[in-house]
């Protein structure tokens, strides 16, 4: 048996090939209306949102500076902070579920990555033309007419990128007085950086990276074949029905000329925004936007031939056999989803709208006052988790006879705000022996089931 022999590689030859530019090609149907509400729907709320007034104040706004994250009308304070967390896993095991219900949805139809890209290549399309336009006037010479119209390109893109930084440094400052700043020149060293930052990341991914973000930097494509299964709904190329392939015409009988349905036209490898061969089988660069199964069908409709060729499917369906969609793993994502978002829901309606830090003074452990009185100091630090400015009253027990010394019986707190008082509690030398636990209550005037709890410690002489 003879050995194979391997080509020698050119002295110098690099082993690296650059990434070859995609020209993906317009298509009209119904995925693809469905693409462009979903782009044109998330970019309105993206850069819309921002703008809206919730009670005077800006209604979602992620205040890192004062630590306040307005949520309509919940404010969320440091503290809130498992809140978030909760919230960031029942959104993992949602793309957990959608995905394993209909494959990659969210990369093809929510992703910023594909919704950022898709708002590009609409100005691509507005300024350089079609696809054939396009790959015409990369390889044409420099002359008046390319230069007007990558410069148009270029002014949108950049203009684009600049307004996506200033609105997403708007979710952190408050954009109507960041707006004015940077019109002014007058805004922080900290804004400014942050909205060019944002502006160049959206400008890089949108504008020359696209597929090679999908391809080699998003984690999501690499585990996402972990979460398949033979019932998951993915895009696929019926190969039974479309083998083997060739050109023909209209009125030719293809079962008569021994072909198979697919007329290899290329079309589905046309408006592929990442560049495979649908026919080739799942591939991890495939984003599931459904752009070829809008050109199959298109062709098919031409031809007189069912559709379907490339369509959502499962691979039991492919072959034959019977898709189970609902199946044992869809009812746990569900019933996991289900009671986290139950959990959380909960867990916020239930929230009392009051934070109560008490901070005992670290700098004695007890007075001895007159009178055979014990002193001890702390600092209490009360948020107003609620909108409007609120009255509290402080009361304190776990020590006989105890008593507050240097708060006011109604305690003002804005809404919102926070305010630190210095706290003296006294109590008799005979109640007040060693450490004794005592608690701290804050009750609301105007809602008395408003209150909060916190323990501590009064230290007084040993017996």
């Amino acid at each position: 048996m003879s050995e194979k022999k391997e080509t020698p590689r050119p002295s110098g030859a690099s082993l690296y090939e650059s990434a070859k530019k995609i020209y993906p090609r317009e298509i009209k149907g119904r995925f693809a209306t469905l693409s462009k509400f979903a782009t044109l729907s998330l970019l309105g709320l993206f850069y819309g949102v921002p703008w809206l007034m919730w009670n005077g104040h800006q209604a979602f706004l992620f205040d890192l500076p004062v630590r306040k994250f307005y949520l309509l009308e919940l404010t969320l304070w440091p503290q809130d902070f498992p809140f978030l967390a909760l919230l960031l896993i029942i959104a993992a095991l949602s793309l957990f579920f959608f995905t394993a219900l209909a494959g990659r949805l969210w990369c093809g139809f929510a992703c910023p990555q594909t919704v950022w890209t898709e708002a590009f290549v609409w100005m691509e399309q507005h300024t350089e033309g079609t696809r054939s336009q396009r790959m015409k006037l990369d390889k044409a010479p420099w002359s008046w007419n390319k230069l007007r119209r990558k410069g148009s390109k270029q002014i949108l893109w950049l203009s684009f990128s600049l307004w996506t930084g200033v609105t997403f440094v708007g979710y952190f400052t408050p954009i109507r007085v960041l707006g004015p700043e940077l019109l002014n020149f007058s805004a922080g060293n900290s804004a400014i950086f942050w909205t060019l930052f944002y502006g160049f990341a959206t400008y890089g991914n949108a504008g020359y990276m696209r597929e090679q973000v999908c391809k080699y930097m998003c984690p999501y494509a690499r585990f996402q074949s972990a979460m398949f299964d033979k019932d998951t709904l993915i895009i696929s190329y019926d190969e039974q029905r479309g083998e083997p392939r060739g050109g023909r015409q209209r009125s030719v009988d293809p079962r008569k000329a021994g072909l198979g349905d697919c007329i290899d036209c290329m079309l589905c490898v046309q408006v592929c925004p990442t560049g495979i061969d649908i026919r080739d089988g799942l591939q991890y660069e495939c984003i599931a936007c459904a752009a070829c199964i809008d050109a199959c069908d298109s062709v098919m409709d031409k031809m007189n031939y069912p559709r379907g060729l490339v369509r959502y499917t499962t691979e039991h369906s492919v072959h034959g056999d019977k898709t189970h969609i609902l199946r044992p793993r869809m009812f746990v994502y569900a019933s996991l989803l289900l009671l986290l978002i139950g959990g959380l829901v909960t867990a916020m309606a239930t929230r009392t709208p009051i934070i109560l830090d008490v901070i005992r003074d670290r700098n004695s452990l007890y007075r001895e006052l007159p009178q055979g009185m014990i002193e001890n100091i702390y600092t209490l630090k009360l948020i107003n988790q609620h909108n409007d400015v609120r009255e509290f009253a402080l009361d304190v027990v776990g020590v006989p006879g105890i008593s507050i010394d240097g708060v006011p019986e109604r305690i003002v707190v804005p809404g919102g705000g926070v305010r630190s008082l210095p706290v003296r509690l006294r109590a008799h030398r005979d109640d007040a022996y060693g450490v004794l636990e005592i608690e701290f209550t804050v009750t609301a005037l105007d809602d008395p089931s408003v209150l909060m709890r916190e323990d501590s410690r009064f230290l007084g002489p040993t017996p």
